[in-house]
């Protein structure tokens, strides 16, 4: 069911285009617009879905990118601070997203916070270089990422919610 949902969400996104990585002066401003236009049209599409779960800014260069992504558990909202960088190898190799308040409380994380995405989703990434971008990030790995993991470290009692 849920990897349905994700399937749709996916669907509806633009696949990318343009093949470059920051390091590509002149490639890397195109392939930026092109990351705003897809993160654009996810939230846009979350939103209309209400199914609204992230914010995600970055600095002037389009490689360090920062924000909040939440999820419902049990009808209480659990709020984290993420954090990127775009790799040089980029869109070769994908970000890996770190959720630092979440650092070593889940065996799917390594140092510093970054979440596992290893064996389901880096793979499905290598497959569709160039034509995911971060929009896909967000829907193919941090989303089910959440989905699996917080409901877990909930009902571990690793994490609680702020009212508690």
């Amino acid at each position: 069911m849920a990897e349905e949902a994700a399937r749709r969400a996916v669907a509806e996104l633009p696949l990318l285009r343009t093949a470059a990585g920051p390091r590509d002066r002149a490639g890397w401003a195109p392939r930026l617009k092109e990351e705003y236009r897809a993160l654009i049209q996810y939230v846009e599409n979350n939103k209309r879905a209400d199914n609204d779960w992230f914010r995600l800014e970055s600095n002037a260069e389009g490689t360090r990118w920062f924000g909040r992504c939440w999820y419902i558990h049990e009808l209480l909202k659990y709020e984290f601070a993420i954090e990127f960088d775009i790799p040089v190898t980029y869109p070769n190799t994908a970000p890996e997203i770190a959720i630092p308040e979440l650092d070593g409380k889940t065996a799917k994380m390594y140092r510093g916070g970054k979440i596992c995405l290893s064996d389901h989703f880096k793979p499905l990434w290598a497959r569709n270089v160039p034509k995911f971008g971060l929009a896909h990030l967000m829907a193919l790995g941090l989303g089910p990422w959440l989905a699996v993991e917080i409901p877990d470290l909930v009902a571990k009692g690793i994490i609680q919610h702020k009212e508690k």
